[in-house]
């Protein structure tokens, strides 16, 4: 409960922090606002171009595009100081300051930054949430309101666990290595859709390395009525766990990452 005080005191502080400027953190969350609903008009576009896409229809795409953006956008909000601030960290030899202190690495790091301009990307994700909802006839229940929570949780761990890569590769390389973006913000692309759409290469990756079909696809096609590879219903409610497996993976490989690494100075 400690350490969940210490997350929640520092966030807003920096939540202070950039508010301290507001019209360069407005201008900068409006360019937030414009990137995200440009990507939201290219699932528009489809929509107008196509009736459906596999057994996909325009509801459906919109429910994708947005489970996908509000889990990632939330994770990217307040798991910044992971992609942002740990390659700084290397470079300037500032990570001893951090070893020095009674609390985790990680913990610490986490705790180093956070970006609220990513508000504007998770309304627009929440907005075609919402129209997606509507255009699929969606019929809320208790188990699929419980799916939507379990993918959204689950799938914020994966994407941290896909950050943690990052700083796994800094640890060696000192600088940030652009290929592990693939994964997560290749990820992010690509999965805004559903991922049976894509060449068998690419459902691989995302289903077996990047599962991020597993946490959120599957869900989603369960509260849409239509189940992802015809998966009984009940996967829905396992699948997710991969999302907490992979973090525990990538934690103990960081870990152990951690055992080698050599200051840099300042």
């Amino acid at each position: 409960m400690k350490t969940v005080r210490l997350y929640l005191r520092s966030m807003k502080m920096l939540m202070k922090c950039q508010l301290e400027y507001p019209f360069s953190f407005f201008l900068q969350t409006l360019a937030q606002l414009v990137m995200e609903g440009g990507e939201m008009m290219a699932v528009i576009l489809i929509i107008d171009r196509f009736d459906r896409v596999n057994q996909w229809e325009a509801g459906d795409l919109f429910f994708f595009f947005g489970i996908m953006s509000v889990t990632f956008y939330l994770t990217e909000c307040f798991g910044r100081g992971i992609t942002g601030n740990f390659p700084y960290l290397i470079r300037t030899g500032q990570l001893d300051t951090i070893l020095l202190r009674p609390r985790g690495v990680l913990t610490q790091v986490l705790c180093s930054a956070v970006d609220p301009r990513r508000i504007t990307c998770i309304a627009v994700g929440t907005v075609s949430l919402i129209i997606g909802c509507n255009l699929a006839r969606v019929q809320w229940t208790g188990l699929k309101v419980l799916a939507m929570a379990e993918a959204v949780l689950l799938g914020a761990v994966l994407i941290l666990a896909l950050f943690v890569i990052e700083a796994i590769f800094c640890i060696y390389s000192v600088k940030s290595v652009e290929l592990v973006n693939a994964l997560s913000y290749g990820g992010r692309s690509a999965c805004e859709y559903p991922i049976d759409i894509y060449p068998r290469p690419l459902r691989i990756l995302f289903t077996a390395i990047a599962p991020f079909a597993l946490v959120l696809h599957v869900p989603a096609a369960y509260i849409l009525g239509k189940p992802l590879y015809a998966w009984p219903e009940w996967t829905a409610f396992v699948c997710p766990l991969a999302g907490a497996v992979f973090f525990g993976l990538i934690y103990l490989a960081f870990q152990k990452a951690m055992r080698f690494y050599r200051s840099t100075g300042s």
